[in-house]
């Protein structure tokens, strides 16, 4: 994921808060607060280390970038400046981009 990448990802989470789409699963997750979302980034922790251990690319291009934008939602709903959740989320990219690249995990 690339800086402008983040960028856009930030513009899209900051307008889908302040302007949220009526039913929208963003929007339900700002509603319900901290709580709703650090689950929801939990679960997609998790899905990401079963595609991960599945071995699929595709899946877990996936699972990764849901991951990043439910993260991304986290941070907004922190309040935290921009150039935190840039410096935030840029460690995540790398420790993924990592976790990425490394041979599948062998299922036993």
């Amino acid at each position: 994921m690339t800086q402008q990448n983040l960028d856009e990802l930030y513009e899209l989470v900051k307008q889908r808060k302040e302007n949220p789409l009526d039913g929208s699963y963003t929007d339900y997750l700002f509603k319900k607060g901290l709580d709703k979302i650090l689950k929801k980034v939990g679960e997609e922790t998790t899905e990401v280390i079963v595609a991960a251990k599945n071995g699929d690319p595709a899946e877990l291009q996936y699972e990764t970038a849901d991951l990043l934008y439910h993260l991304m939602v986290l941070l907004v709903e922190c309040d935290l400046p921009f150039e935190k959740i840039k410096e935030e989320l840029g460690s995540r990219v790398g420790q993924m981009s990592q976790f990425k690249d490394r041979a599948p995990i062998k299922k036993l």
